[in-house]
């Protein structure tokens, strides 16, 4: 097994390209262990927790990278006016469920209080696979904004 301490320094690289996946509260661990796609053990002893996409081994043959697993979400197009998908998000914020934007869409995971919320505001939705990424917000071609793990209310503030 091949203990990992830190993402590699992001850097092009010519080799090929080794996925390890792993679902999106594993990746928020800093402790844990999993198998690359070629069998490769590695574990996991992390100053900080990996992003999908980080680099974190590489060998003379091969460049390992994490990806995050998809799974299942609530997808609510963004052809809303603005004001109603700032409505939907805060509903769903209020349900204390995590949300993501993209450009197109928001996405919330498939849980029955979202499915509920929405059909009782009458919001089309449709359930599918995504990776999901709380707390990332896209809008169109700017960078895309994480609130990160520094993000809290004013009640949990006090």
């Amino acid at each position: 097994m091949i203990i990992v301490t830190a993402a590699l320094a992001p850097s092009p690289s010519p080799l090929p390209q080794i996925d390890l996946r792993a679902d999106r509260l594993r990746l928020a661990k800093r402790l844990w262990r999993g198998p690359a796609v070629d069998g490769t053990e590695f574990g996991f002893d992390l100053t900080a927790p990996l992003k999908p996409g980080d680099a974190f081994f590489e060998s003379a043959t091969a460049r390992y990278v994490v990806l995050q697993n998809e799974e299942p979400v609530v997808e609510i197009s963004l052809e809303v006016a603005p004001s109603a998908a700032a409505g939907i998000g805060w509903a769903i914020g209020n349900l204390h469920l995590e949300l993501s934007a993209e450009p197109g869409r928001l996405l919330a995971p498939d849980e029955p209080a979202v499915r509920q919320l929405l059909e009782r505001l009458k919001v089309p939705y449709r359930c599918t696979l995504a990776v999901f990424r709380p707390g990332r917000f896209a809008r169109g071609p700017q960078p895309t904004q994480e609130l990160g793990p520094s993000h809290t209310h004013e009640s949990t503030k006090r």
